[in-house]
Parts: C-alpha cells; structure tokens; sequence
C-alpha cells in the first residue's frame, strides 16, 4: 500500500514573497516585481537570476491556475504535468516587457513598418462580393495625472555614514534600487526623477535618529535639550545622551531657547575626522501651573516691568 504524495518542497507563495491567500492584485504585483528583479538580461544572465525566474514563472503559473493552485495546496505532485510540456525557456528568455504584456494579455505595440492583410486592396479587375470589416485600433492608455510620492526611509547612524542600498515599492509595483550618499543626515530629501505615476517625482525622506533622540547630520550629532525657564535663567548640570554613552554637561547661566552647546570630538568619525556633537538648548514652560508658580511667574513680570520702567 503506498502512502498519499507528499506537498511539494516548494513554497510558492514564499517564491513571491506573498502571504498564503493574498488576491490576484496582490499575485500580479508580486510577479511584476519578482520577475524584474531575477529576469536573466537584468542580471547579466546569472544563472542563479536565471534558476530564480524560472522559479517565479512556475509560483505564478500554479497560484493563478485555480485547478493546479488547488492541486497543489492538496499536496498533489505536479512533476509529471509540467515534465510532459517543453521548458517555455529552452531557447532563451523573452524581453521582460514583452513577456509582461503578453503574460498579462496587454495589446502588443506593433512597428510603424508592419501592415496587415486587411488593409491590401484587392485588385481593381476582381469585383469585391461583400464589405471588408476592419477591426477598429485599441483605445489609447488613460492618461495618468503626475504626482509627486514621498516614502520615508530609516537609517542608522553607520549606514548614513557610509550610504545604504534601499529598495523602494513604487505604486505601480515597480522595485527601485538606489544608494543613499555617504554622510547623509537626517531630513534629507532624495529625488528620484520621473518614477512617479504620470512622470512625477518620487521623494526619499531620510530619517537618521537613535532611540535616545540623537540626529545625525554627516559627522555631527545634534540633540535638543529640554529645560525649565528657571534652569535657562540660573544655569543647570545635566546629563546628556551621546553615541559613547551619556556625559555630563554644565548649562551656562542665561542661556535662551537656540543657544547651541559644543561637546568636541562627539559626533562621527570617518578616517582622521570626527565631527562634534551640538546640543540646543530649548526652555520649555509647563503647561498648567500651580497657584505658588503662577504668584511667582506673576512677580517675576511685574519686576521685569519695573525694570524696563527705570531703563527708560
């Protein structure tokens, strides 16, 4: 007695990167990018790109087919199915858009050159026994209104150093790859030109930050210190965070909101430079006051007032 046929090894839906049960749109998209990123003529015929787009045509083949889908979820073998047809690959790979278009049934784009047979005459001594019928041209594309599409990118301080590889989804399901510059800092905006639905531009914003609130900017750090008014006005010993670990810094008396605090030698180091780490002061005044707070900030205006009385 011979036990039921195991489910096949491959997991089609991880060859997509897709979840089990993702819809046709979701199928679609996830083919486009799968089989841009492995076609063999963008990857200089590797025949690794070229085992991996095989791999995507035979994911996509079986989830769009319900019967094979099925079969397949079953654990039915499907070996001898797809071993009874010829490889659609044996003679080389087709251009990757042509094949979309024509995977996708999209109408092909005919040369200027080409005439079809319904267009000849027939001779003017042959009479003619009924009316041609001509098929009418395909409708043109919609026009698609361009817009500009914005994505935001995370980095760490390294990969800002030294620029990062990123991949970005476009709308359209297209992948884009591109490398951030070196010393990149955070809020940055990079501008990819004309990938946009309609031709517009497509914004990286760069996000370079530590979770205890450090932007990097090239080889500075800048971090914002929060402080009462009191400690602007008399001057404080806080601690602060750096990328070596948090440091003590003395807080000069008078200090305002926007005053900037040098600690030398902080920041990022590449080769024999190393930047600094700026800290800027802002007072922050709370937002609901106790009865004794509010007699004091209520002198403190009348003695300013007074003040500005006798300067005068």
């Amino acid at each position: 007695m011979t036990s039921a046929p195991s489910r096949s090894a491959v997991n089609h839906w991880a060859v997509l990167g897709l979840e089990p049960g993702a819809d046709s749109q979701e199928l679609k998209r996830a083919f486009r990018q799968q089989a841009r990123r492995w076609h063999p003529d963008l990857n200089g015929n590797d025949p690794h790109a070229e085992e991996q787009f095989k791999a995507v045509n035979e994911a996509y083949a079986v989830l769009s087919d319900p019967q094979r889908r099925q079969q397949w979820e079953q654990g039915l073998d499907t070996a001898e199915a797809a071993a009874a047809g010829l490889d659609p690959f044996a003679h080389g790979f087709p251009d990757f858009h042509d094949y979309v278009e024509e995977l996708f049934g999209i109408p092909q784009r005919r040369s200027g050159s080409s005439r079809s047979a319904d267009t000849e005459r027939p001779p003017a001594a042959e009479p003619r026994e009924r009316s041609e019928v001509t098929a009418s041209p395909p409708p043109p594309p919609p026009v698609v209104a361009s817009s500009d599409c914005e994505s935001l990118v995370e980095l760490t301080p390294e990969q800002a150093l030294h620029g990062e590889r990123v991949e970005i989804d476009l709308p359209d399901g297209t992948a884009v790859e591109v490398w951030t510059p070196a010393m990149a800092g955070d809020g940055w905006r990079l501008r990819l030109a004309g990938v946009a639905p309609g031709g517009g531009d497509h914004f990286l914003q760069l996000r370079v930050r530590t979770p205890e609130g450090l932007r990097i900017d090239g080889l500075r750090v800048l971090f914002q210190l929060d402080l009462s008014p009191a400690e602007g006005a008399l001057g404080c010993s806080v601690v602060v965070p750096t990328l070596d670990g948090p440091v003590q810094l003395r807080v000069p008396a008078g200090s305002s909101s926007g005053r900037l605090l040098r600690l030398r030698g902080r920041g990022l180091q590449q080769g024999d430079q190393r930047g600094d780490q700026l800290v800027e002061v802002r007072l922050v005044v709370p937002s609901a006051l106790t009865e004794a707070e509010e007699a004091l900030y209520a002198r403190l205006q009348q003695l300013a007032a007074e003040l500005d009385g006798e300067r005068s």
